[in-house]
């Protein structure tokens, strides 16, 4: 099994919940494009990264890139855009993220 990979923001929990999504739900981790890091969400990496993001261009969504903070698995992007939930602890993912999908992807 491999290293949990570190989860940056502003107040992050053990399941990866930040100071601006603390529902039973934001327990998802993205990592940027742009860095390759980690963070809780995109307002964590406003706060604390040192340059500006980029987003994960379509042709790249089969990269791991989301986290959950439930069980650590790694998702691709494709496989977190077409499941309400996590395929290995079945924690329910928050369906607003979608709203929030052009921060991080191209669409």
């Amino acid at each position: 099994m491999g290293k949990t990979p570190l989860v940056k923001g502003n107040q992050v929990d053990n399941q990866t919940r930040c100071a601006h999504y603390r529902s039973e739900v934001d327990i998802i981790a993205i990592r940027f494009h742009c860095c390759g890091e980690y963070y809780a969400c995109y307002s964590c990496h406003q706060e604390l990264a040192d340059h500006e993001p980029s987003r994960w261009p379509k042709r790249l969504w089969d990269e791991l890139a989301i986290l959950c903070g439930s069980c650590n698995h790694e998702l691709t992007i494709h496989e977190y855009m077409n499941f309400p939930r996590c395929p290995v602890c079945e924690h329910e993912f928050n369906e607003g993220c979608r709203l929030h999908y052009p921060l991080y992807f191209e669409m």
